[in-house]
């Protein structure tokens, strides 16, 4: 479902996207090309800031929001997902909060307040609040990382790792053509994407 906010923003959704029909989008969402979003998933931008304002929740080309994330974020605040970025089944990303590219966030993790970087890989079950990771890091699965993580300890993301990221990607991929075959007009309004997103 695709739905506009209080506020009247509406999501603006690439017409190569593909939007499972029990997924919900509102407000001022940018949903860019080849992206798959899945049964459940919910990216809502709705809340405002003190002076009436939001930025944009924005979905890279090529990524996939798989079986119900929620993506929000508080008070108005910007929500990055880059290119060829997976989210897991359940995960959840509240903003402020940027994934970068090639980035896999795994099952009912929890990103919130903090930039994850290029090609990291966030385990099932982790928490990443209010430390930012940088780039080709991997956050083992059901740790906790927060302010006061020494980062230095963390692994580096193995060659298998990356392909493991890869082939999620390369799979969610094939299932946006696969399902926009099945769903050619799965409800959702379409329209052109703004050049300043």
């Amino acid at each position: 479902m695709i739905r506009r906010n209080p506020r009247g923003d509406l999501p603006v959704v690439h017409d190569s996207a593909f939007v499972d029909p029990t997924a919900i989008l509102c407000g001022r969402v940018v949903v860019h090309e080849n992206v798959f979003i899945g049964p459940y998933a919910v990216i809502r931008a709705d809340e405002v800031d003190a002076n009436g304002e939001m930025e944009a929740i924005v979905i890279g080309a090529h990524s996939n929001i798989q079986d119900g994330v929620v993506i929000h974020a508080k008070s108005g605040a910007a929500v990055t997902i880059g290119e060829r970025t997976s989210i897991a089944h359940r995960a959840i990303v509240h903003g402020p909060c940027s994934v970068g590219e090639g980035a896999f966030v795994g099952f009912n993790s929890v990103l919130f307040d903090c930039a994850v970087g290029e090609g990291c890989v966030v385990g099932h079950n982790a928490v990443v609040d209010g430390r930012d990771l940088p780039a080709g890091l991997h956050a083992p699965s059901a740790q906790c990382i927060g302010p006061d993580t020494d980062i230095a300890t963390l692994p580096q993301v193995t060659a298998d790792g990356a392909a493991f990221s890869e082939d999620v990607v390369r799979t969610n991929n094939f299932l946006v053509q696969g399902y926009r075959r099945l769903f050619p007009d799965p409800g959702s309004e379409t329209l052109d994407l703004p050049t300043d997103a």
